[in-house]
């Protein structure tokens, strides 16, 4: 066996931690209800166009279409391409257990760190879904959701502030005891040029007092308690997940770049809270420095490798340029589809398996060497960051 056919090998066998994902959905999907789940635009496609005319849906079309016609093995070639109203009807023909049972497995995923705050009540539950890929799975909490679901429940009518705070603080350390980690998204509700200091007591009895005045129920783009939760999460010492940069119509781009968060890094060095980047493009370079620099920062590229299918190998190489390798998680960031979990993890084992064999080929970093920087990328560093190994 050859030195880039060890590697290959082993990037496409190895384990993997899928640090940050989601449930998927328990029904057949209408063709607009598919093409929906493959665009982060909030939109219908534009007139005379189609969601699978772009990266993430060729890939779709040919390599899950491959899947879903019985090849275990994606062809390289054209040959299994479906167009999209066939793969639409076979996905339909197998219905969608059968559906995700064939991808999940094919993805080939040991762990899965599910986070829970996005409509939960329409996807599978974390244990649902690792049954699906016999697989582990681990909850990871969304703060924002909680903070709403305790401001929002009927039953906490006329709440004062003593009582919403006590209710809050008892709602997340329950959730949190059945938890691997946390999850903000400041990003799309507050973006990430907000104060770094944890708000004062007074600063936050008077949000939560305006709060509780406001109509019910009330979407959460609070600057202070925001906050909040995220110092509370500081505080316990928790890995907070973030998501960075790239994502539907509800982020402001310009706001969501990691860099801003730097005072917040600087600040929380010493807490023993962990940060991780979720997906960062177009900021995957920026997120890249961060980890160098912040002993408690890491980051991936999970969302992106999807979404730029065939170029996902370029993304890949740069989250390899300035981060420790010790400090880069592989997720999907999979919501609603299997397809995108199979995708998600072919396409991360291609990418990174052809980065690492020209580093070995042109540069001459030993075989040995690149297949453990590969273990660590796909499995090792979140077992180690969460305290999780179900190897």
């Amino acid at each position: 066996m050859s030195i880039n056919e060890e590697i290959t090998k082993t990037v496409a066998t190895m384990p993997l931690f899928d640090h940050h994902c989601h449930g998927i959905l328990c029904k057949d999907l209408s063709r607009l209800e598919f093409e929906s789940f493959i665009s982060e635009s909030s939109w219908p496609a534009s007139d005379g166009t189609t969601r699978f005319d772009s990266q993430i849906g060729f890939q779709i079309l040919s390599q899950c279409g491959s899947m879903l016609l019985g090849n275990s093995e994606t062809s390289t070639t054209n040959q299994s391409f479906l167009s999209a109203p066939q793969y639409i009807a076979r996905r339909t023909e197998l219905g969608w257990e059968k559906v995700s049972e064939r991808l999940m497995l094919g993805a080939n995923i040991t762990s899965f760190g599910v986070e829970t705050g996005h409509t939960p009540s329409e996807i599978t539950s974390p244990t649902a879904l690792a049954d699906f890929a016999q697989g582990n799975s681990h909850e990871i909490i969304r703060l924002e959701r909680i903070a709403e679901d305790v401001l929002n429940d009927p039953q906490h009518k006329n709440l004062n502030t003593d009582e919403y705070l006590q209710m809050l603080e008892a709602a997340l350390e329950s959730r949190l005891k059945g938890a691997i980690g946390v999850k903000s998204i400041a990003a799309y509700r507050i973006g990430f040029d907000f104060s770094p200091e944890k708000p004062s007591t007074a600063e936050l009895r008077q949000c939560i007092s305006s709060l509780l005045q406001e109509p019910k129920p009330l979407r959460l783009e609070s600057d202070v308690l925001t906050r909040h939760l995220l110092w509370w999460a500081i505080e316990q010492e928790q890995v907070i997940q973030l998501h960075v940069g790239y994502g539907d119509d509800d982020v402001d781009l310009h706001k969501a770049n990691p860099l801003l968060l730097m005072d917040l890094f600087r600040a929380s060095v010493s807490s023993g809270a962990k940060f991780t980047l979720l997906h960062c493009y177009p900021y995957q370079r920026e997120a890249g420095f961060l980890a160098d620099v912040f002993p408690h920062v890491y980051f991936d590229v999970g969302l992106a490798i999807n979404y730029s299918g065939a170029r996902s190998k370029a993304i890949i190489a740069e989250s390899l340029e300035l981060a420790p390798f010790g400090k880069i998680l592989f997720s999907t960031d999979t919501f609603g589809l299997p397809e995108l979990y199979y995708l998600g993890a072919k396409l991360f084992r291609q990418g990174l398996s052809a980065v690492l064999n020209e580093f070995s080929s042109t540069y001459g970093w030993p075989h040995e060497e690149c297949k453990r920087v590969a273990k660590m990328i796909g499995y090792d560093n979140a077992a180690r960051l969460y305290g999780v190994d179900d190897r």
